[in-house]
């Protein structure tokens, strides 16, 4: 079965671009605007949507992302508002969504249903940042046999031999965490990502991603030098919450602007 992210990265590449992922948390500021928003970022240059159920404990996420969760929470969002938004998304446009979840509400859910439903609302897979290959089995199985893509995280500090295990068991593209530490701009990107993306090309990575740090076009367009596709969350969050559906379109233009691939 064909990876529908892989496809995308693919097609970004064969217009001269690196892929553009964009992040947003589902339910914020309130639910209908947040699918408002997805669909904004995918009509203004976004390859891929990662979309961020929200999570009570989001070890991950820094301060921006983390403040719009809560509020989604206290908005009264609910796991199965994740299928609604998902559904409604991939109606209205035609870019693969990943739902980036931490593994506990799956496992809440049942890992084959919340797998059906995801795949029924039109989702492409998922990204699971607080589990490893070796702890999924349940879902790789049910990824198998839905054909959702999974998505495991890579880290500067993994080993070759974690790294092995994180490359066989990962479609769609490997996510390449840049720093160690929470999620935010950083004004410089840790060189560590390039040679991490390097490592993992090693090992028959065919996708490299990177997350975390990046935050205007001159970093999209460092990061898709050496990788395949470029994650933006934080700068995303923070336009739309400073600018409304109208500053994150802007700013998803800015960014995108960033994945054209000149040649040396």
């Amino acid at each position: 079965m064909t990876s529908r992210v892989a496809a995308a990265i693919d097609a970004a590449h064969a217009d001269g671009r690196g892929a553009f992922i964009g992040y947003l948390p589902l339910g914020f500021p309130d639910l209908q605007t947040s699918i408002d928003a997805a669909v904004a970022l995918a009509e203004n240059g976004a390859d891929v949507l990662e979309l961020g159920p929200p999570y009570s404990d989001p070890v991950m996420d820094g301060t921006v992302i983390q403040e719009a969760t809560q509020a989604a929470l206290a908005g009264g969002f609910r796991l199965r508002d994740t299928f609604t938004a998902v559904a409604e998304i991939t109606r209205r446009v035609d870019v693969p969504v990943l739902v980036m979840t931490y593994w506990n509400p799956v496992l809440q859910y049942g890992v084959d249903r919340y797998a059906d439903e995801l795949r029924a609302a039109g989702g492409a897979g998922l990204i699971t940042p607080d589990i490893t290959p070796e702890a999924a089995s349940e879902w790789i199985a049910a990824s198998e046999r839905t054909g959702l893509d999974r998505v495991f995280l890579a880290a500067p500090t993994s080993t070759d031999e974690r790294l092995d295990l994180i490359v066989e068991n990962s479609t769609g593209f490997v996510y390449t965490v840049s720093t160690m530490g929470i999620t935010g701009e950083r004004a410089e990107l840790d060189a560590a990502a390039r040679t991490l993306v390097g490592r993992l090309r090693e090992r028959g990575a065919e996708h490299a991603c990177v997350g975390i740090g990046i935050s205007n076009a001159a970093q999209v367009a460092d990061v898709l030098g050496y990788a395949d596709g470029a994650i933006v969350g934080t700068a995303l969050v923070r336009a739309l919450r400073d600018g409304g559906l109208e500053g994150l379109g802007e700013a998803a233009r800015a960014l995108a602007a960033g994945t054209v691939r000149t040649a040396n």
